[in-house]
């Protein structure tokens, strides 16, 4: 651990000395002073540090874990949250979204499967119950950090090998086959995280997921995919554009 912040409260103030501590954390997050992944220092010493009590150095830290900008890992302890990924609502490929943004994409095939598609399934391919297609599981990282698990279900006459997602966006092998997506229905959603996937996700047990499920369509109108996304809401979030009538 680095040298711990400096921080000069203000005993007269009327500003209560747990906003004073959290204000002084965020401020060091918002520029710099403290990156990502930087570990600091305990409640208790917190508090021995800066002769405040302890439930006042808890609730200044708890703060900023409610707000995001800190995380708890058990074994570890409490570290500046990961930079957040501020995604677009739209016909995109995560992969694609994450360049444009200045982040290096990575991809862990987890699982490509065929499968005897289910009612859900199948209602979002919109094709029979029992149809066979493919079940694409995807770990997919922002400079090395996880940031989201993709399930797609996709058609067995386009679907794309796993050694070609290891290293390509899924729309982007898509594309190669000639299908390309044109529109898609989107439903984005809440929700906790299971054990299974707040450990693959480096996440706290029971932390904040954000949700998308998609079917997406082709230019001639027919399904191209069925996805159902995770995202922990501690490192990304959607961005819409919306006017008025």
């Amino acid at each position: 651990m680095t040298e711990p912040l400096r921080i000069d409260l203000d005993r007269s103030s009327p500003v209560p000395l747990y906003h004073q501590v959290s204000s002084a954390f965020a401020a060091a997050i918002a520029d710099g002073r403290l990156v990502p992944g930087q570990l600091l220092e305990n409640e208790i010493a917190l508090a021995a540090r800066l002769g405040i009590s302890r439930p006042t150095a808890r609730q200044a830290l708890q703060g900023l874990v409610e707000r995001g900008r800190l995380v708890r890992r058990r074994g570890v302890g409490t570290q500046v949250a990961p930079a957040r990924f501020h995604r677009p609502v739209g016909l995109t490929s995560l992969n694609d979204d994450l360049v444009k943004s200045g982040r290096t994409p990575g991809t862990q095939v987890l699982e490509h499967v065929q499968i005897t598609a289910g009612a859900d399934v199948a209602a979002g391919l919109e094709i029979e119950e029992g149809t066979v297609v493919v079940m694409i599981r995807r770990l997919r990282t922002a400079d090395g950090e996880p940031l989201a698990v993709l399930t797609n279900y996709i058609p067995v006459a386009v679907a794309p090998t796993a050694e070609e997602l290891a290293t390509t966006g899924l729309y982007d092998a898509l594309r190669s086959r000639g299908v390309r997506p044109r529109l898609a229905r989107q439903r984005i959603g809440a929700r906790l995280a299971t054990a299974a996937e707040a450990r693959i996700l480096g996440e706290p047990r029971r932390s904040a997921l954000l949700t998308m499920e998609r079917t997406a369509y082709d230019e001639a109108g027919g399904v191209i995919e069925y996805a159902r996304h995770i995202y922990p809401a501690s490192r990304h979030s959607f961005d819409t554009t919306v006017f008025s009538n």
